[in-house]
């Protein structure tokens, strides 16, 4: 076996494979003739397979190689009997008796070359193989694991059973063993009885993929059967497994590596029962081809083929097996091969006779080209050593689907299905399957062919959100494929080529997600200093492929790296040679000194392909690290802190943050240590449509380490690692997508954090990285000073907040307190900074203020005051600081009123007493917001106005008192007297506060001062108000009445004066309302046409109360009516209405009322009615003007109206006659509207 698939350690680079070749050719040795009688092979005559024939010098030197004792095993096994039959339980085919008794070496051997050799290699290798060898080769040659037949089967990944998830961790738990270690590994397991040590876990077959048992460890008990889940139940995998159990299963044959049989599917109400043919081709535990009579067109095999695969895996011992097709036909004499032909040719004549024919002529022709290829065919016979080993995937479905949910757009299942081809993905690169980078190319391929790429760069657009996600995850995985720690050096050349193509197309998406803006170079570690030029931000193009091509170059041939991963125990020796200082910290504990997105990524590449325990190893040097360095930055901050608190500034020490980095460094660390510390449910092969809805549940799980016991947890660790990269201090980034990138990335990670049961062990984890982090310096974004464009710690200190509270409140409140700052609002220098004028100058120059997610990290820090403020209920010190805190870090008005809104909620239960302290803070909230509002325009103002009185109504009469007296500084004249006096006066406050009558007098006074003072400022708008809330005290209402009059000849127009006049009619003031009401007249202008006016009413209403006071009242507003309205409809009616009824019907008293009607003869109705007839001739002449002949019939009746109006004076029947003739000669053009004229007046 030392020329095996599996013979390299983890990380040395394997041999490189041969190139893909022809169909596999079997072919035996003939005699010259070419045609003649089959010449048996030496030590192979005919069937017979007796004592002798498998002597040791027929077993195969790969089998001795295997096992020291394969010869007598292989001779045992091959003499006449059960064992020689093959799949019986004495043949090692599995079964009862396999757990009673060792596995034979025969079924050591055969399971190690049927997982890693072609058969063509082993026929190659050896002159002659017993038949017993081969059908147990053949035997253990199909796939022994159900995890791979339901990954090939379903998108959701499967969850293996306790039993196979152990020994996927035991395969994992070391690198593949060489040749001379699996041969050591199969002697113990046979000799142990099983091979369940450890060192039989240590030797992964080559060809078998993690989760299977490993061929050292003996034949596996038969799975349990998956659980019949309500969920799921349309899923090839469990429609599979339903028909197994229900025995649709039938005719199953396996002839070499060929399984065919048939399947029923049950019929339904709509459907008849079917029965399919199912063929599965398979070689070295993988199935290579399948076909199916069913059609299936989908990327994942149908139900039928899981039905058959799982048949095989289950029920082995029920499955004839019979050998190659090739080895039967060698043991035919030429009368048998001709008759198995023609029976053949008969059987399906109208199928193959024509193909039967065609291959005779062929065979007849001695130049044809099927007789200068030495040997033929045979479908059963395995694949050619040249033929790549790996399971079927149906390329061109694969193309079409992801073809498909692209052409769906934005559409939410769409997202999710191409979601779950990347974690399929993953599952196949944790299965070590090759297949994984196979389907991340065809995938690729796709994504790069989306028309829609070309279409957002002509337009110069952003990609779309969700669009931008998936290609970020295919960014991601090109980077774990392409760092495999397994993978041969022509793959790694071959997918470079690929990713350097796909970057160099000019429609491949950008690294930050838009087609404008470039990103600097920051894969590598960026100089910790502040002196960065210009030149150091000089940007290449980088494309989501960019980190896939650097990591081409990275290597695992360190050989301090492989010590990291290869043992838990590799600790510093006891003498360091130079340069040695730097691999271990004090603890002798190894460190891994690269640039850290880099080394993340690393242990992505090694989880992803199922190596944990080296993942897990390699994440621990890297804290170690981070560690080490946390401690160092601390130590140079302390020497720096009295010069950097004097400026009050920072210069950003990470331009490139890990929060939201494109290798997610932080959540793959935090992912690799919890799910070693998860609790699986002991469930098998479980698949959900909707996924786990349960929050995952952990264990600690102590640190495998060299040195002494440090009682440290993975799981501890992962908090410790989430805490350092959260809280580092980082640059925002530039562009939407790399900001709101920074926002989910933290979101995801705080959501992963509560899911942690937060016990002593975590919580001592917690304070120390806390005081860690607030003593941090420049180094930590909750330090004591940050640069301005530092990425704000809102939602992390919310969460630390949270934590911390119930087990340090000091501490809390200390370090959410610190969080509130976000000094890119901030927009005056600290008074301190005298001698760096320019410290707030950014690293990055121009940037702001483009913060394209300013409004989320704004209600982030509103969240976090919300949150203190809640906590602090009740505490006055607190709450004092916290609203101190808002007062001077939350810039936004709305986000303070949000903060006051929830103030109040919470010191207001409905079902117990306020809280007065915090009712105290959100007043002052609100009054904070009243200023900020002031001389803004701001849609939500009213609102705002209303909830402030009602919160001081809550905390007393002072505080009414005291918004009332400083109305000025908070309201408008209008706020103050429309809502804020008004509610204050209103019976419900009363009623609320129960107040005495000394307080009532009190607050009735301030409201009254308070309207006087609005209607000085602006009587327009608060002179009715005022006059109503001043309406119970004399001097104040005659006060506001003098107002009213001095802004009358001003600023005010007839509509606010007609409205306070009308006020005071119904007040009953009538000469008051008289006075305004003329006042108000003077100040309109009613045109001829306006006869739809808003103020003809106001006007009708005037000229009625000047009527009813008197003829005196009305000999002096006739004049005004007659000079401000010019329209001859209102001026009739006004003319009507005072010729109806005596004026002075109102009963002034002290005045005589002589109750006689008014003649339009005398003044003042004389002079209306002038005016009048006067309009009515304007108007006619206008309208004629431009009259059209659909109005001829309205004019003609405006005509009737005018005529009355014309016969109330003397010789008004003159006058409207001379007008008619006058308007005949001026309008004689007119003929058909003269005509009509002529018929109604004469």
């Amino acid at each position: 076996m030392a020329e095996g698939g599996e013979g390299e350690e983890l990380l040395r680079p394997p041999l490189p494979a041969g190139a893909p070749g022809p169909k596999r050719l079997c072919s035996r040795a003939c005699p010259a003739g070419g045609t003649g009688a089959a010449h048996p092979r030496p030590g192979a005559a005919g069937t017979g397979a007796g004592p002798g024939a498998a002597g040791a010098s027929g077993v195969p030197a790969a089998l001795a190689g295997c096992c020291p004792a394969a010869a007598g095993a292989a001779a045992g096994a091959a003499g006449p009997g059960p064992a020689a039959g093959g799949s019986g339980p004495s043949g090692g085919g599995g079964g009862a008796g396999s757990l009673l008794q060792p596995e034979s070496l025969l079924d050591a051997a055969a399971k190690r070359v049927a997982g890693s050799w072609a058969f063509e290699r082993v026929e190659g290798r050896f002159q002659r193989i017993p038949e017993p060898v081969q059908r147990r080769i053949v035997y253990w040659s199909f796939p022994r694991s159900e995890r791979q037949i339901c990954m090939y089967s379903s998108f959701q990944p499967g969850r293996a059973t306790a039993a196979t998830a152990a020994a996927t961790a035991g395969s994992a738990a070391s690198p593949p063993a060489t040749a001379a270690a699996a041969a050591a590994a199969a002697g113990s397991a046979a000799s142990a009885g099983g091979g369940g040590g450890p060192a039989a876990a240590a030797a992964p077959a080559a060809g078998v993929t993690a989760g299977e048992e490993s061929p050292a460890t003996g034949p596996p008990a038969p799975p349990p059967a998956a659980p019949s889940a309500p969920h799921g139940e349309g899923l090839p995998f469990r429609r599979g497994i339903r028909l197994l159990e229900t025995g649709a299963v039938d005719n199953v044959l396996q002839v070499g590596f060929h399984l065919s049989g048939t399947v029923t599917e049950p019929a339904t109400a709509t459907e008849p029962e079917m029965t399919y043919k199912v063929a599965i081709s398979f070689d070295r535990c993988k199935i290579t081809s399948v076909t199916c009579g069913c059609g299936n067109k989908d990327i994942f095999y149908c139900a039928h083929v899981v039905a058959l695969s799982l048949y095989r895996i289950r029920k082995p011992d029920q499955v004839k097996l019979r050998l190659p097709i090739s080895e039967t036909l060698f043991q035919m004499n030429r009368d048998q091969l001709q008759k198995f032909v023609q029976y053949l040719i008969t059987a399906h004549h109208t199928e193959v006779l024509p193909t039967a024919q065609k291959l005779a002529d062929e065979i007849l022709s001695s130049n044809s080209e099927i007789n200068q290829v030495h040997g033929a065919p045979d479908p059963t016979a395995g694949a050619s050593i040249d033929d790549e080993n790996c399971w079927h995937l149906d390329e061109e479905q694969v193309r079409e689907q992801v073809k498909l949910f692209l052409s769906q757009g934005g559409y939410y299942g769409s997202g999710k299905q191409l979601n779950s081809m990347f974690a399929k993905v993953r599952e196949m690169l944790r299965m070590r399957d090759s297949n994984g980078a196979r389907m991340l190319t065809l995938i690729t391929e796709q994504f790069m062919a989306d028309p829609r790429l070309s279409l957002w760069r002509q337009q110069g657009t952003g990609i779309t959100e969700k669009c931008r996600q998936l290609w970020d995850e295919l960014g991601a995985l090109w980077v774990c494929v392409v760092l495999n720690p397994h993978c041969k050096l022509e793959e790694k050349s071959c997918w470079l080529r690929q990713l350097r193509k796909w970057g160099e197309m000019d429609v491949c998406p950008l690294e930050d997600g838009n087609y404008g803006n470039e990103l600097p170079n920051i894969t590598n570690a960026l100089t910790q200093s502040s002196s960065h030029n210009q030149d150091s931000l000089a940007r290449p193009r980088r494309t989501v492929f960019t980190r896939a091509i650097e990591g081409c170059d990275l290597h695992w041939q360190d050989s301090h790296l492989q010590r990291i991963i290869s043992s838990d125990f590799y600790v510093s020796p006891s003498y360091q040679r130079e340069g040695e200082s730097l691999l271990f910290n004090s603890q002798g504990q190894p460190l891994w000194l690269e640039h850290v997105p880099t080394a993340c990524a690393r242990v992505d590449a090694l989880r992803s392909h199922g190596y944990p325990r080296e993942a897990l190893r390699l994440t621990v040097a890297i804290i170690n690290t981070l560690r080490l360095q946390q401690q160092r930055q601390l130590e140079i901050y302390k020497h720096q802190k009295k010069e950097l608190l004097q400026r009050g500034a920072t210069t950003i020490t990470n331009l490139e943050g890990w929060v939201g980095h494109p290798l997610n460094p932080i959540g793959c660390l935090f992912l690799t240590l919890t799910e070693a510390c998860r609790l699986e449910e002991e469930n098998c092969l479980e698949i959900s449509d909707t996924g786990d809805s349960k929050p995952p549940v952990y264990q600690h799980v102590p640190v495998a380490t060299g040195s002494q016991d440090s009682g440290e947890s993975y799981l501890s660790l992962a908090l410790e690692v989430a805490l350092m990269g959260m809280g580092q201090q980082r640059v925002m980034p530039e562009g939407l997508y790399a900001q709101d990138k920074v926002c989910r990335n933290e979101e995801q990670i705080i959501a992963r954090l509560q899911d942690l049961e937060l016990d002593p062990v975590l919580v001592q984890t917690l304070r120390k990285q806390c005081i860690l982090l607030l003593e941090g310096g420049p180094f930590s974004g909750l330090g004591e000073v940050i640069h301005r464009e530092s990425v704000p710690m809102h939602t992390f200190a919310k969460y630390l907040f949270s934590a911390l509270l119930p087990h340090d409140a000091d501490l809390a409140y200390k370090l959410a307190l610190r969080a509130m700052r976000l000094p890119v609002l901030e927009t005056t220098a600290p008074s301190g900074d005298v001698s760096h004028p320019h410290h707030l100058v950014s690293v990055v120059p121009s940037r702001y203020p483009r913060w394209f997610t300013l409004g989320h990290l704004e209600s982030q820090q509103c969240e976090l005051a919300s949150t203190m403020l809640t906590a602090a209920k009740g505490d006055m010190l607190r709450l004092r600081t916290v609203l101190e805190a808002i007062q001077k870090n939350i810039h936004s008005s709305s986000l303070i009123f949000k903060l006051a809104q929830d103030a109040f909620k919470i010191a207001t239960p409905a079902d117990s007493n306020s809280d007065t302290t915090l009712l105290n803070v959100a007043l002052e909230l609100g009054l904070q917001v009243m200023r900020m509002t002031l001389s803004t325009l701001n849609w939500r103002r009213r609102e705002m106005v209303r909830w402030l009185v009602t919160c001081a109504t809550e905390v007393g009469v002072r505080a009414l008192v005291s918004i009332l007296q400083s109305w000025y500084s908070l309201f408008t004249p209008t706020e103050a007297t429309s809502i804020v006096a008004a509610t204050v006066m209103s019976h419900n406050t009363i009623l609320r506060l129960s107040l005495d009558y000394p307080q009532r007098e009190e607050l009735a006074s301030c409201a009254r001062t308070l309207a006087l003072q609005c209607a000085m400022k602006d009587p327009q708008n608060c002179a009715l108000s005022a006059l109503t809330l001043c309406e119970k005290d004399h001097i104040a209402f005659e006060t506001a009445y003098q107002i009213v009059i001095d802004a009358a000849s001003t600023g005010m127009t007839y509509t606010q004066l007609f409205t306070i006049a009308r006020y005071m009619e119904h007040r009953g003031y009538p000469l008051r309302a008289f006075k305004l009401a003329s006042l108000a007249m003077t100040h309109l202008n009613l045109a001829y046409n306006q006869d739809t006016h808003p103020a003809i009413n106001d006007v009708l209403w005037a000229c009625a109360l000047s009527h009813s006071l008197g003829k005196n009242e009305l000999a002096a507003i006739i004049p005004l009516v007659v000079k401000s309205v010019h329209c001859a409809t209102v001026l009739s009616d006004i003319l009507r209405r005072c010729t109806m009824t005596a004026p002075g019907l109102a009963g002034i008293p002290g005045r005589r009322n002589s109750g006689k009607l008014m003649s339009t003869d005398k003044a003042p109705l004389r002079q209306l009615l002038d005016a009048t007839i006067s309009a009515y001739i304007n108007t006619t002449h206008s309208r004629l003007t431009h009259i059209s002949p659909r109005h001829y019939g309205e004019f003609i009746e405006f005509l009737s109206k005018a005529r009355e109006t014309f016969l109330l004076a003397q010789d008004g029947h003159i006058q409207f006659a001379q007008f008619i003739d006058n308007l005949k000669q001026i309008y004689k053009g007119k003929k058909k509207l003269m005509l009509l004229v002529r018929e109604r007046f004469g």
